[in-house]
């Protein structure tokens, strides 16, 4: 006979991603400055006025300096799938430490849960296509990640400079598609409440068409990072 009883999935670090999304959710709720991104289906925040005109222009010259082409974790590579440019930035930098920890008190996280920021560059034609930032335990790069923070909880994004033509965040299981406006901060629980896996926030970064596209990320960790 055939075994068909139901068996529970373990999901890695499901009750730290479940601590953490209360956290964030409780602080965004709170802050009149937040604004929540209309759907039942994903927790996803905006902050308008995040930062200064000076401050993005000080970032987007920072990513020129350290930006390179865009790589993939190891397994799964795509040609074309990113084409951007992408840099990490000096987690000892004076700027990188006041925004960073500006990013951690809005989400009401400990910078201790943090990525280093980093920063990315598209140019006309250049896009992220659809990808969640949560990590596949089935990957070979699962087990160096397990041990280097767990798995990713929230993705705070910024938005350095208005693009010309493109370039939009696309949910598209949301049907949401979210302009890029400078000094924007988005940010969304890459699980859900019960702290498993979103898998509808799958997202992307769709292609410049005009101009340039400037943005920072910083990824935070269901436990301590690094």
């Amino acid at each position: 006979m055939t075994d068909t009883a139901t068996k529970t999935t373990k999901v890695p670090d499901q009750s730290a991603l479940a601590r953490v999304g209360r956290t964030v959710r409780a602080r965004l709720d709170a802050d009149p400055k937040a604004y929540k991104v209309p759907t039942d289906k994903a927790e996803i925040y905006a902050i308008g006025d995040f930062l200064s005109a000076n401050e993005c222009r000080k970032l987007i010259e920072m990513i020129d300096v350290v930006a390179s082409p865009s790589s993939l974790y190891e397994g799964t590579y795509k040609d074309g799938f990113r084409t951007s440019y992408t840099g990490n930035f000096n987690r000892d930098d004076t700027t990188v430490k006041m925004v960073s920890r500006r990013i951690d008190d809005a989400l009401g996280l400990s910078g201790e849960l943090g990525e280093t920021m980093q920063g990315q560059r598209y140019l006309p034609g250049q896009q992220f296509k659809d990808h969640h930032d949560y990590f596949y335990p089935t990957e070979n790069y699962w087990k160096m990640e397990r041990k280097n923070g767990g798995q990713r909880s929230w993705t705070a994004m910024l938005f350095l400079n208005d693009v010309q033509a493109g370039g939009a965040t696309s949910f598209p299981e949301l049907g949401i598609s979210i302009e890029p406006k400078a000094g924007v901060l988005l940010t969304w629980n890459n699980a859900k409440e019960d702290g498993t896996p979103n898998e509808d926030t799958l997202h992307a970064g769709t292609p410049v068409t005009l101009g340039s596209k400037y943005v920072i990320t910083r990824w935070y960790r269901s436990r301590k990072w690094g």
